[in-house]
């Protein structure tokens, strides 16, 4: 099933994400957990794309076992910095062979040192969603950042470069990780404004470690409001604690967006059943299968 119908429904809905392994021994490991999160019959489960051919080539493989096997639908994330055209066609092939519908199209991150683009590769996600959508009937999402990319300046040009790539052939947008749901009302106010109508799906980080979370922040830019600061401040150094608040904290988030309007969350689920069960529990009267 193609995700822009799903996002019809007004109905409240959850999402989960997963992520391949980096090893081919681990990856019995990963579909084992891929199985429980499916269990829980959420509305779609993402699949991330591992740059380079590492674990993209269980990228299809997941999605598809999802789709094919569980039968639950499946979005498999598609980044092409780091993959000539060619090989990005393959994988577009591979994906239309075992009836995936939806595609998550990423730029992916630049390289630290070398040449950028390299001959015969992307620049921008927006030209990776136009070969998208010569080549198949599918069903594309991208990325959106409410707290602005982390390589713009200005957040007007962050949304016109978003404007850009929706008009490209967009049908929703999943949010970078935010902690403070007003960042999030704020953004979607400012892209509405510039005419950027499609579904946004909010995407929540239940944070069940504290030291991850400082590296996360590195990377992303994201801003920790002082509420939560003193979550991880408190219990960060307490695994059994820090994960309780982080689910409890990421519930709390979920129930304000919904109660809000808004009734499709992606949520960065990381590979834990547990942490993704343990949410749906909190929610079992607000969000039902």
């Amino acid at each position: 099933m193609k995700i822009r119908d799903l996002l019809k429904d007004s109905n409240p809905h959850i999402s989960f994400e997963v992520f391949p392994p980096k090893t081919d021994a681990a990856y019995e490991s990963v579909m084992k957990a891929t199985e429980e999160i499916a269990a829980l019959k959420p509305s779609f489960v993402s699949v991330t794309y591992g740059a380079g051919g590492g674990t993209s080539k269980n990228t299809v493989k997941i999605a598809s076992h999802l789709s094919n096997d569980l039968g639950v639908t499946s979005l498999a994330h598609l980044t092409c910095v780091s993959s000539t055209k060619e090989e990005v066609h393959r994988v577009i092939e591979e994906l239309k062979e075992q009836k995936i519908e939806n595609i998550l199209a990423l730029r992916g991150d630049v390289p630290a040192d070398g040449e950028f683009p390299l001959p015969n590769h992307y620049r921008y996600a927006s030209e990776l969603i136009e070969d998208i959508k010569r080549q198949g009937d599918f069903c594309i999402g991208a990325a959106c950042y409410p707290e602005g990319h982390t390589e713009t300046e200005h957040k007007k040009d962050d949304i016109q470069n978003l404007k850009h790539k929706v008009d490209c052939g967009v049908d929703f947008l999943t949010t970078q990780m935010f902690f403070d749901n007003n960042i999030l009302y704020n953004f979607l106010y400012r892209i509405r404004e510039k005419g950027i109508t499609v579904p946004v799906l909010p995407g929540i980080m239940p944070v069940t470690n504290g030291k991850q979370m400082k590296r996360i922040c590195a990377l992303s830019g994201t801003v920790l409001p002082e509420r939560f600061r003193a979550v991880v401040d408190r219990f960060g150094d307490d695994p059994k604690a820090m994960q309780q608040a982080g689910i409890a904290y990421a519930t709390d988030q979920i129930i304000d967006l919904i109660a809000n309007g808004i009734n499709h969350i992606h949520i960065y689920s990381m590979n834990k059943p547990e942490i993704a069960a343990a949410i749906i529990r909190n929610l079992s009267e607000i969000v039902k299968p």
